[in-house]
Order: structure tokens, then sequence, then C-alpha cells
């Protein structure tokens, strides 16, 4: 066949629509190329401007630019209402047609316009058809009386705003509920009725008439499909899903819109739907039924001649959707930002979350640019719904002349690069599930076990040889593991999978350092996801996970502790950012605070704000997912402690502005507010410090004022303001401490408030400050050099700011500061230090972190009079940095201690990352650590070798955990 132009064939087609056209003014030139140009593009287009002779020149005087107004249906002219509404489908079409020629629209404003047109259509067919059907049967009321409307959901492209121009148009009816019609001549129950009028709705945007067709609806995608009734009640559907719905109905249904009848009863039902369509955890569990509908994709290929099919076609439109909204429904329940109806911002989240790569992602989108404008060029030139390229030479020269190609050959030139990455991405997607990491003796031990069901020893030789020297040990707890219930009890599906997990399992566990320990941590973990299939379906499907578990395991004890109680902490072994640069203060604080915000950029966590219970526990799962991130970077010696140690309390401080704002709408629902209220939470310690620990507790204090002079709240139950501010702080308190599913959010420590466990929980500022004044220790202005405002009042936290300054910045006996740190130091050492002969208490220990932050704080508290550069850093590293600018410490004594507390920080967080006391042996770089703190101390004529204690005056009790040291 020919490919080259056949020009004047198309010069003849343009001259023989041109005469069709209607007689208008006499056209210029640039007006008759804009003609031209349309109608070699279009018969259709050409077709319509013959039907309807004043929309040409509608379209020459504004180009387009506003859509064709809408028809009104009459009621009373009934018959009308086909040919309104085809003539109106027909005349926005040409606009688009129009516009598209001449480059005035974008592709996606296309696919836009033609989505927006259906849906009007839809609106127009719907708001007519109701009354008149209303008016014979009467109105579908529920058992409250409750009027119900039909809801018609698009699915497909039509539910992602993507339509294309000639397609059709997926749609299942639904209504809220059950009821039925009980005041008109022929009464009908709920199904019958919507049924019915859904019925009437295909037939008038579907049938055939003299004026062609307004949209074609295919109704396939409902339940049961063709076999299942028209319209299905919201809890019919939800039993359906529930029940039967299947894996491509999980994908159907995740462009599923309201987009006529009552849409708001359709976003709910929606929402009920989100659990089905996206999981909460990685989905790797649909992995199998994916595939089976990628390989149905290839074999529809294979079987068919589809090599011209730009839609269903090898590197078609179709497998880059299938690559999109595969990856969307394994990640979509865990990430939020996933669930996107539309293809390319879904593409474009997916880039963002690291689950496609950058350069595949551009490659991708203009793929489907390209395929969806050809397919768009395709569809114009007839109104057809086709997606295959033409065959007749004419028609090919017609559609490459109008996208701007040389000829046809071109055309396809450009067309198979694009072809080709589409099917390179298809076929990497779901590659077949690897066999290669199950062990085959392993393997074969396994089977004999299960076989025995665990009543029979294995053959100990095959476990001894794989690396466990204490092989009858191994092989008793693998028994026990056989004759559990939670193994009796697994479908075959999940028996399979746990066949296949166990023996790379057994063989990861044999390589690692202690065998047995990995062995029972692993086990542990095993029990607790046996229920969960999606656990051992991600850890069957990626054997790179599995071998990161067995890492991870056989190295920390708290890892392995967290990932058996908390199973959705495998995602992160995947998660492609747990190898990348961790997230910053802004990061870690935002993610904290977008759990159950009201979305106002169309990304919905689907938590209910005013739901306490699933806030916290889905900020606990935020705080989980990112503490275990950092623990991995910290155990992979991708960075160093001390930034591991920041970023944990910057995740503390994004839980607490979470958990205040939490409280405050609590308390206000409850009391209302007060009005004026200024609230703030202090933190102390290593929070305060900015220096976190895996583990640690909050040391917290609470301080407020009002500015409006109001002495009690507005709501319902109104609480003297004090009471208030007493409730507030104990509901922050309270909600950081409640165990949820995924744990609990952190323990809290509110003994270094003023009088200690004998004042009030909360203060005033004005008391806050006469306390700082009058009445607190030495003890409690070293506490507050590490204090710091974590949330709450900006202002506020501004005056206490203040305070702070003016009480460390006050004149002092230097030899009295030097006295009273040094008894402190003295007393908390001999009741705290758990040093031997052989190990070295990292925290309490003779020139430990706590001899280093008293030094530093003794120092603070000492020159900040005259230097006021020390009132700003908090953290050990910043204190440090800061007595040097302020001449207190040479340069080398400034390094030297930077290196010590590293190197302590860092041999502390392994102990607690194997949950290991914090004692370690006396090595080089301790002994070489520990000397550099003993001798700044002596330098500054501290002796904290005394046994003396601090008096705790006026029979007020010094807390006996010291809490405003460094829990690190």
């Amino acid at each position: 066949m020919n490919d080259a132009p056949d020009g004047p064939a198309i010069d003849a087609i343009a001259e023989r629509a041109m005469a069709r056209l209607p007689a208008a003014a006499p056209l210029t030139p640039a007006q008759q190329a804009r003609v031209r140009a349309v109608v070699v593009a279009s018969d259709f287009a050409v077709d319509t401007l013959v039907r309807q002779p004043g929309l040409l020149r509608q379209l020459l005087d504004d180009d387009g630019a506003n859509p064709v107004a809408a028809p009104a249906l009459d009621a009373d002219r009934r018959d009308d209402w086909p040919g309104l509404l085809r003539r109106y489908r027909a005349a926005e079409s040409t606009r688009l047609v129009w516009r598209d020629v001449h480059g005035l629209d974008d592709v996606d404003a296309t696919l836009a316009g033609s989505t927006a047109l259906a849906e009007i259509c839809l609106a127009l067919a719907l708001d007519a058809l109701e009354p008149d059907f209303a008016s014979r049967h009467g109105v579908v009321r529920d058992e409250d009386g409750v009027q119900q409307r039909l809801v018609v959901f698009g699915l497909g492209k039509l539910g992602g705003g993507e339509l294309n121009f000639s397609s059709d148009i997926d749609l299942v009816y639904a209504y809220e509920h059950s009821g039925g019609t009980s005041d008109g001549a022929r009464p009908l129950e709920a199904e019958q009725y919507f049924s019915r009028l859904g019925q009437h709705l295909v037939r008038l945007l579907d049938e055939v008439t003299a004026d062609g067709f307004c949209h074609r609806v295919d109704l396939r995608l409902r339940p049961y499909g063709n076999a299942g009734r028209v319209a299905w009640s919201f809890p019919a559907m939800e039993q359906y899903f529930q029940r039967e719905g299947r894996d491509w109905e999980r994908y159907a249904w995740q462009k599923a819109r309201p987009v006529a009848g009552d849409r708001d009863a359709g976003e709910r039902f929606l929402e009920t739907l989100r659990p089905f369509v996206y999981r909460r955890y990685l989905d790797y569990g649909a992995l199998d039924g994916l595939r089976s509908m990628k390989a149905a994709i290839s074999a529809e290929v294979a079987r068919k001649e589809l090599a011209d099919d730009i839609k269903r076609g090898p590197g078609g439109i179709r497998e880059i959707e299938f690559l999109v909204q595969t990856l969307q429904l394994i990640r979509g329940g865990r990430e939020p930002e996933l669930r996107v109806r539309q293809l390319q911002p879904a593409l474009a989240a997916l880039v963002e979350a690291n689950q496609v790569e950058p350069s595949a992602g551009d490659a991708l989108d203009t793929a489907y640019r390209h395929l969806r404008r050809l397919e768009n060029r395709l569809q114009m030139l007839r109104d057809e719904q086709t997606h295959a390229l033409p065959e007749d030479a004419v028609d090919r020269a017609r559609i490459a002349d109008g996208l701007g190609h040389g000829d046809w050959t071109a055309l396809r030139a450009a067309l198979d690069v694009h072809r080709a990455v589409v099917s390179e991405e298809f076929a990497a997607l779901l590659a077949p599930r690897p066999s290669s990491h199950q062990p085959a003796a392993l393997a074969g031990y396994w089977r004999k076990l299960r076989d025995t069901s665990g009543d029979q020893p294995g053959e100990l030789a095959l476990l001894s040889d794989a690396g466990f020297a204490d092989a009858a040990s191994a092989d008793s707890l693998l028994r026990d593991l056989v004759r559990s219930p939670g193994v009796r009890g697994l479908s075959d599906s999940t028996s399979a999978r746990l066949d296949r997990v166990l023996p790379a399992l057994l063989q990861g566990a044999a390589g690692s350092s202690q065998p047995m320990l990995a062995l029972r941590r692993l086990l542990a973990l095993l029990h607790n996801i046996l229920r969960r299939s999606a656990y051992l379906a991600l850890l069957d499907e990626q054997p790179p996970a599995l071998a990161r578990l067995v890492e991870v395991v056989g190295h920390s004890a708290l890892l392995a502790e967290r990932l058996a109680s908390y199973p959705l902490l495998l995602d992160e072994l995947l998660d492609a950012r747990i190898g990348g640069p961790l997230p910053g203060r802004e990061e870690l604080i935002e993610a904290c605070l977008a759990v159950a915000r009201d979305a106002d950029d169309g990304v919905d966590d689907g938590i209910a704000a005013d739901d306490t219970e699933a806030v916290l526990n889905a900020l606990n799962e935020v705080r989980q997912a990112l503490s275990f991130r950092i623990a991995m970077a910290t155990r992979d010696g991708r960075q160093e402690a001390v930034e591991s140690a920041k970023q944990l309390a910057w995740l503390a401080d994004g839980v607490v502005m979470r958990v205040l704002a939490l409280a405050q709408r609590e308390v206000a629902a409850a009391h209302g507010r007060v009005p004026g209220a200024r609230f703030a939470v202090l933190g102390y310690g290593s929070l305060g410090g900015g220096e976190l620990g895996f583990g640690s507790d909050l040391d917290l204090v609470f301080l407020y004022d009002t500015t409006g002079g109001a002495d009690q709240s507005d709501g319902a139950r109104p609480l003297d303001a004090s009471r208030w501010f007493a409730r507030l702080a104990q509901k922050v308190v309270a909600l950081l401490g409640t165990v949820s599913a995924a744990g609990r959010l952190f323990d809290v420590d509110v003994r270094l408030r003023p009088d200690g466990a004998t004042g009030l929980l909360v203060s005033t500022l004005a008391s806050f400050a006469d306390y700082q004044r009058s009445r607190a220790w030495n003890w409690e202005h070293q506490a507050l050099v590490r204090a710091r405002c974590v949330s709450g009042d900006a202002s506020l936290c501004a005056d206490f700011g203040r305070v702070r300054d003016e009480t460390l910045a006050r004149e002092r006996d230097p030899a009295q500061v030097r006295a009273d740190v040094s008894k402190m130091r003295a007393r908390m050492r001999a009741e705290l230090d758990r040093s031997d002969a052989a190990a070295f208490d990292l925290k309490q220990g003779e020139g430990g972190l706590v001899d280093l932050e008293f030094l530093l704080q003794a120092l603070v508290l000492d020159h900040a009079d005259a230097a006021p550069g020390l009132l700003g850093p908090r953290d050990t590293p910043g204190l440090i940095g800061a007595l040097r600018e302020a001449g207190v410490f040479g340069a080398d004594t400034a390094d030297r201690l930077l290196a010590a507390h590293a190197a302590l920080l860092a041999r502390g967080l392994e102990c607690s990352l194997d949950r290991r006391q914090r004692r370690v042996p006396r090595d080089e770089a301790v002994e070489a650590a520990r000397a550099a703190i003993r001798d700044a101390v002596a330098a500054h004529g501290l002796d904290f070798s005394g046994t003396a204690a601090a008096e705790p005056g006026a029979g007020r009790d010094i807390p006996t955990r010291y809490p405003h040291v460094g829990a690190t």
C-alpha cells in the first residue's frame, strides 16, 4: 500500500467539503485556511457545520473560545429531547475539533472538554427524566421519608476526567437507601424505579436517531455485569464488594466518580468503598490477580491482530493505564497522594514517591500525550469509536497532515518510538515471581516438616549444614511453628506463600552472625503476620525485602521487636526512600501535621479529624515509619548519630504539634474555648536539646496566659480558665500516652514543672517567671538551658523565651555555681552510675554524656550574663560551639568535646537499637572520649567525684530520674 500523502486527493476532499458548507459572508484567505484545516481533519465536523449553519460563523468569530450553549429540555416537548441533546453534543464536539486542530487546546484540554460535555448531557437528560418519572410513579423515599435520587457513577475515562473524543461512557447506577414510592399512580420499589429510570437514561443518550447519537453507554461494569441488576443500593454494593469483589473491579473503581444525580451521596459511598480499592498496607497480595490481568492483556495482543491498535496493541494506551493503576493499587492504601483518578497526575505522584524513575515517568507521560492526541484525531475523522490506525492511504495522509508530520512514514516512526518505550516499561511491570531465592535443601527440610505436621523431627543435618550450630533447638522452634494454630488455619494460597518464604528466611538466619537469635526474632515476626497474607505476599514477591528483613532482624533487637509488633513497618523495607536522604525538620513535622488534616489539595487520607482513635493510630503509624527509617539510617551508618538524635526530636515536635491540635479540638468540643487564650508546650531534657533517642520519653512543661481577661470558657459546659488550661494539658499528656493499634506515641514526664510533682500541671506565664526568679534551684536553671517551646501560641513562646533568657543571663557567683553543679552531679553518679571494671556507663559514668551536659550547663549559668550568644543553642554541639565563640573553650577543647559527644552518642544509639544496656567495653575510642570530658570538667573547676548531695530545699524533692539530662 502506498503510504505517501496524496496531496491532490486531500485538496479534492477539502474542496468538496468547503463547497458543502453553508453560504455565509465571503471568507478571507486566512479564514479559508482555518476552515480548510478543520474539514481535512474531520468529516464529522463538516457534517455538523452543514446541519447547523450558524455554528461556523460562531467559530470564526471567537475561535471556539466560548462553549456552545446547552439546550433547555422542555417537559412539555418530550419528543424534542433526543434531537436537542444530539445537536448540542455535535456542536460542542465540533468546537473541540476546531480548537484541537488549530492548537488552541492541548490534549489535556480536549480530554477535559469531552468529559465535561458528557457530564452536561448526562445531567440534562437525568434532570429532564426525573420529574417526568415522578409524575407517573411518585418519588422514592427511604423508611424515614427522605427522598432518594439516582446516583450515576462514571468509571473508566469518564470517571478519570479524561474521556476521548468519541468514547462510550461507563456508567454504574446506584441509590443510597432502599425504599419505594407511595405518592404516584403506579408505585414502584426503589430498585425497579431506579433501574427503569436508568434504562430510560441510556435510551435518551444512546439510541441512534436521524441526528445520530448523543453518547454510547456501557453498563457492564456494574456488579455481575450484564447478568446483574441495573441499579444497586449502596448496602447491596458494599456487600458485593466485600464478598465477591475481584481485583479487576478494584482496578475499575479506582477512577469512579459520581457524575450525575445525587453526587454527594455518591461521594459518601466512594469513601466507604475506599478500603476495598486501596488496602491499608502495601498490597502485594493483589499481585497474582494483577498478573492474571496483565497476562490477559498480553494474550489478547498475541491472539489478535492488534499491531495497528494504539489502545489495545503493544505499547498502547491500555498498557500505560495498567502500569500506572497497578502501582497505585499496590501503594495507594499507604500513600494517599497516589489516589488520583487522572492518569497523568497519578504518574507524576508515582515519580514523586520514587515508584517510577523520573526519566521513565517523562517518557511515559510524553508517550501518553502522543497516543491520546492521535487517538482523538482518529475518532474526530468520522466520530467513530476507533483506536486502529487507518488502512486507507488518503485517511493516513489526512491524519499525518493534521498532526504536522510530513507523511505517514514520519508519523509511524514517531509512534513506534513511543510505543517501544511503553512496551519496555509494561514488560518490566509484575515480572514473574523469582524462584531462585528458595534454597532447595532447606525447602525440602521444610516440606518434610509440613508433611509430618511437625510431629516428627526434621533432618537436623540439613539445618546443621546450613549454619545452625544448635540444629536441634532450631528444629524444635520450627516444629512449634508448624503445629501452631496460625499455620494450621492458613488458606491454601497463603500456605503456599509461607512454603516459599520460610526456606529463604531460614537460609538468611543461618547466614547471620547469630543464627539462633535471628531465627527466634524472625519466627516471632512470622507468628504476627500469618493472618495478614499481604505481608507474606510482600516477602514472597520481593526477595530484596526478605533479605533486608533478615539483615535488620539479625542486627537490631529494637527493629526486630518493632517489626514483630507493627508489621506495617515491613513496608519500609521496600520503600525507595529508605536508602535515600532522610526528611528534614519541616518535612518530618509536616508528615505529622498532615494526618487527618482537611485536605484542600484533593488528597485525603480518609481519616475523620474528629475520630480521635483513628487520628492517634494514623499519627503513630507515621511516627513508627519515620523513626524506623531514621533507625535504619543509623544502623547502616548512612548518617551520624548526632543527626539521628536531631531527627528524632524533630519528629517528636511534629507529634506534639498534631496532638495539641487534637487536644484543643476535644476540649473545645466539650467546654468551648477561652477567649484570648494562649497556651504553649515546652520541651525540656533531650527533647528540648534536640537530641532524642529511640524510645525516649518526653519531658514537658505547660504554660498559659490570656490576653482578653476572660475568666472562663465559652462552651455549653464552661470551665474556669485555669481549669480549662489544666484540662487541655491533661488531654495532651493522655493522648500522647494512649495505646492504639500502632502502639503508644510517647511516655511523658511532667515533673520538671515548677514545684515538681506537688505543683500545678500548668502554670501561668507570670507565675512561671516569678518561680524562676525567686524559688527555682540551680539544678532547675540547669534544666532551663535545654528548654524550648515545642508547640503552641507563638507570642507566648516568645514571652517564654524572654523569661528563659533573663533567668539564664542573671549574674551568679561562679564559685557557688560550680559547687552546686558539682554536688548535684556527684549525687547522681553515686545513685545511677552502673560502670564497673569491665564496662562503662555511657550516660552516667565518669566522663560520660551527663558529665558533659552538666559541664555545659554550668558554664552557661556562669558566663551567659557576659556572653548572650550562649542563650541561643540548646543542643550539645551548639552549646560547645557557642562556648568556643565566647572564648570559654579553646579550639582544641571544643573539637575534642564534639568528637567525644559524637562517639558516646553513637555508642548509646547502637545499644538502644539492640536493646542492650548502655554499658560498653572500655576500648580506646571510649577512653579517648572520657578523657576529653574529664579534662574539660577539671579545667573549669568542677569536681564530679565527691559524694556530697545537693540540698533538695524546702522539702521539695528533686526528680530521682533527673529527666532534664539527656535520655539518648
